[in-house]
């Protein structure tokens, strides 16, 4: 039995180090087993170089056809778990066929890599970048070690930037006007507004206003949405009278976003809403929801 349990163990041990790793900034990333890890963090265009290290374990020498290493950029459907589909695939050539005694390292080098996309672990999909080492064996089977890194993209502020105006109606009953002081926010913004009563005929309890997260992915009748709720913040407990108004405060960087990402290699799309919901004293709920464009703005060293 022991002899079984010894012919699984991996015939050597690979590290991955990045060049600049210890003065690069570390962001925490969540595994498959749920467990956070800190990570070095990239952007799109930066180069990725760093060097592997094979040791054989007990000495012993390790025969293969090849080693390689590959900068992959995958998307996983959770409910196509198991298969990813590659949008970024580059490939170096570390070594030819051969043999190794002992502990020997590789330099490796991908310049300006282009990575569009930003990390991303939600409901129903991740986007992750990772970089792959692929030991090839004949019979006794390829060693594969993985290493991932995160990237986020950063966004310029936008040129436009329109207010949001709209209404909440219902005939004869009641008529607000709210509006938000602009519809582009990045991650660590505030959101602005006011909301007007001009019409109040029914008794309402109170109101609140959320921030949604709608993750879509697929595409079809095989398009698969979830909604969260991401902050709930009160804006009024009582009821409001006929030319009141109440403004709104709300700070985005006390909440886990992400930016709006738009129909992500086919695959999926995250995007925000406020919700303004209004609770009358029979509990009947009333919404009246506007996306917004969340976006990464570079941050200040």
């Amino acid at each position: 039995m022991n002899f079984i349990i010894g012919a699984f163990k991996s015939a050597c041990n690979i590290s991955v180090t990045f060049s600049d790793g210890r003065s690069r900034k570390q962001v925490p990333l969540k595994k498959e087993n749920g467990q956070t890890v800190m990570v070095p963090l990239f952007q799109s265009k930066e180069n990725i170089t760093g060097t592997i290290s094979i040791e054989p374990v007990s000495g012993k020498k390790v025969e293969h056809n090849g080693i390689k290493i590959e900068l992959l950029g995958q998307i996983e459907m959770y409910f196509d778990k198991g298969n990813f589909y590659d949008f970024t695939s580059l490939v170096r050539e570390l070594d030819v066929p051969g043999e190794i005694y002992e502990r020997k390292t590789f330099p490796f080098e991908f310049s300006t890599v282009e990575m569009p996309y930003e990390t991303y672990n939600g409901v129903n999909v991740r986007l992750r970048y990772v970089l792959k080492v692929t030991i090839s064996r004949g019979y006794a089977g390829s060693i594969t070690e993985y290493q991932d890194f995160v990237v986020r993209n950063f966004s310029p502020l936008p040129p436009i930037n329109n207010s949001i105006k709209m209404e909440v109606g219902i005939e004869d009953c009641l008529h607000i006007e709210f509006e938000y002081n602009k519809s582009k926010y990045h991650l660590k913004d505030v959101i602005l507004g006011k909301i007007y009563f001009l019409l109040v005929r029914i008794k309402i309890k109170n109101m609140d206003l959320e921030i949604r997260r709608r993750e879509s992915t697929g595409s079809g009748a095989n398009t698969h949405v979830e909604t969260e709720t991401l902050a709930k913040f009160e804006l009024m407990d009582g009821a409001p009278v006929r030319g009141e108004s109440i403004p709104i405060r709300l700070f985005l960087s006390p909440y886990e976003m992400t930016p709006t990402y738009r129909n992500i290699n086919n695959k999926f799309s995250v995007k925000y809403y406020l919700n303004l919901v209004l609770v009358d004293e029979e509990d009947r709920r009333y919404f009246k929801q506007q996306e917004i464009t969340i976006y990464r703005l570079v941050e200040a060293s």
